[in-house]
């Protein structure tokens, strides 16, 4: 029998394994406790329970309470349809870009975003609730930058101040060898242009201010940029009534020199619409050239006017109803309405209406013949001589050959009528001033009305009177006087006898 060992069943190298999986179990179960209890003590000591603080927005999407991979995924949504989706409107004075994602190639460091949103509140480096992703984008900055370049490029401007200037021919006013179809000039009012330029950088910021709240302005609608280019350098506002005042004149009339009787030419006047004009103005753009038409205003006494401009005498007298009467008075005042006398010619009375004739439209109507009353071709035409006498008397003209009628007249006051015959009795007067006068006669339904307009050279006025004597039992007597009166106080000058008139009384 052979000497043996104990053995109790198991080897060396049996006994070594069962050790190591001993250590390897004890340091998982170490590792899992300091592992384990790190997240706990970590827990224990984040009130926010590894949650983004409350008020947090990132690009205005709220992110408060979501854990930074809920913050991820939800900033990333959204991004997908605003920032990566929306074209970027940027509204300039005078253009607006439509910038798209692919042209801008805008993009977001989303998890750099979330880990700083997720310090809110956890470092002292970040106070700011409110999160801009603008430090997180990247974009094309070459094509951002051109874009807006290229609008300074085109819509900067240089200074230019406003000014005007009447362009064409300057017309001649004066009424001596003045053309009505002489072309006006053309007034060109032109609208100053302010210095103005882009400031490139600072749009170029304000875009990148813009995607930075991309989130929030395009749920809001409001995903735009309007940027203001304020002028540098203002010109001044055209004052359109002080250019009316320097451009326009007004029209001055034809006159009279009252020392040496010559006539004296007056200008047209040179304006154009002020009102029309400032209107057109407030609507044109910087630069913009406004043409105003300048235009012509006649004077109110032109040519021979000037020489009628005052009523020198006047007279109305009543008529009957007698229709041929009446005609013969209508065809009288207008053979006589509008004739004009010179200084020193002599007018008659019969020749200016020359022999009343049945062919020239007279009537037969009734007439004085001395003091007999009879039915002649032409009755009334005295009527006409009578209220023209009146209008040479208060003119103050000299009367050349004046006849009372043989019998009473109900149209004027004794003394003061002319009777006229054709081939025998005229009334005739000179004018005995120094400019011409003219004649002005008509009749209305009731009146022959008369005046004789001129240049009225006079310091005063004439008031005509009569007196009478009726102690004579066939005839009347009347004397007319002539009353001078100062226009400047209204006192009599003097008194002077007319004329001397005899009327029968009885009519045959």
């Amino acid at each position: 029998m052979s000497k043996g060992r104990y053995s109790t069943g198991a080897s060396p190298k049996a006994g070594f394994s069962r050790k190591k999986a001993v250590i390897a179990a004890v340091c998982v179960l170490a590792l899992a406790l300091v592992v384990g209890g790190f997240f706990l003590i970590r827990a224990l000591l984040d009130p926010l329970d590894c949650r983004i603080a409350p008020n947090v927005t990132i690009a205005g999407l709220d992110v408060a309470g979501m854990t930074k991979s809920e913050a991820r995924k939800a900033l990333q949504s959204a991004l997908d349809e605003t920032l990566y989706q929306q074209n970027l409107t940027v509204e300039l004075p005078k253009q607006t870009l439509s910038l798209t994602p692919a042209d801008t190639g805008v993009r977001a460091n989303v998890r750099a975003a979330v880990d700083d949103a997720y310090k809110i509140g956890r470092s002292q480096g970040i106070a700011d609730g409110a999160l801009s992703l603008t430090p997180y984008l990247t974009v094309n900055e070459d094509f951002l930058r051109a874009s807006l370049q290229n609008y300074a490029i085109q819509y900067d401007t240089v200074f230019q101040e406003s000014h005007y200037a009447l362009t064409g021919d300057a017309p001649s006013l004066n009424t001596a060898d003045f053309q009505s179809d002489a072309p006006c000039q053309t007034l060109e009012l032109t609208v100053g242009v302010p210095e103005a330029h882009l400031d490139v950088e600072t749009a170029y910021s304000d875009v990148l201010a813009i995607y930075g709240q991309a989130v929030a302005k395009c749920r809001g609608g409001d995903y735009s940029l309007s940027v203001q280019v304020p002028p540098e350098r203002l010109p001044e506002a055209l004052d359109l009534d002080a250019i009316y005042g320097e451009v326009c004149s007004d029209p001055v009339d034809d006159s009279l020199d009252m020392t040496t009787y010559q006539f004296v030419h007056g200008v047209y006047g040179y304006s154009f619409d002020l009102e029309e004009a400032k209107a057109a103005l407030s609507q044109a753009a910087p630069g913009e050239t406004v043409s105003v038409p300048m235009r012509y205003t006649e004077p109110e006494i032109l040519g021979d006017g000037v020489y009628f401009r005052d009523v020198l005498g006047e007279c109305e007298t009543k008529h009957n109803d007698n229709e041929n009467r009446n005609t013969n008075l209508r065809l009288l005042c207008e053979a006589l309405d509008g004739m004009i006398i010179q200084p020193g010619e002599t007018f008659s009375y019969n020749e200016a209406l020359g022999e009343r004739t049945a062919e020239k439209g007279y009537k037969p109507a009734p007439a004085y013949s001395g003091n007999q009353l009879t039915n002649a071709i032409g009755g009334g035409v005295c009527q006409g001589s009578s209220t023209l006498y009146n209008c040479v008397l208060l003119a103050d003209l000299e009367v050349v050959q004046r006849f009372s009628h043989g019998a009473l007249v109900s149209y004027l006051p004794l003394g003061l009528d002319a009777t006229v015959n054709w081939g025998t009795t005229d009334f005739q007067f000179r004018n005995n001033f120094h400019f011409p006068i003219k004649i002005q006669a008509e009749t209305t339904e009731d009146l022959v009305k008369m005046k004789i307009l001129g240049t009225d050279e006079k310091d005063y006025y004439i008031v005509m009177t009569t007196g009478t004597d009726t102690t004579k039992p066939d005839v009347i007597y009347a004397v007319s006087y002539k009353n001078k009166y100062s226009k400047e106080t209204g006192e009599l000058i003097s008194k002077d006898r007319e004329a001397y008139s005899t009327y029968n009384r009885d009519i045959g």
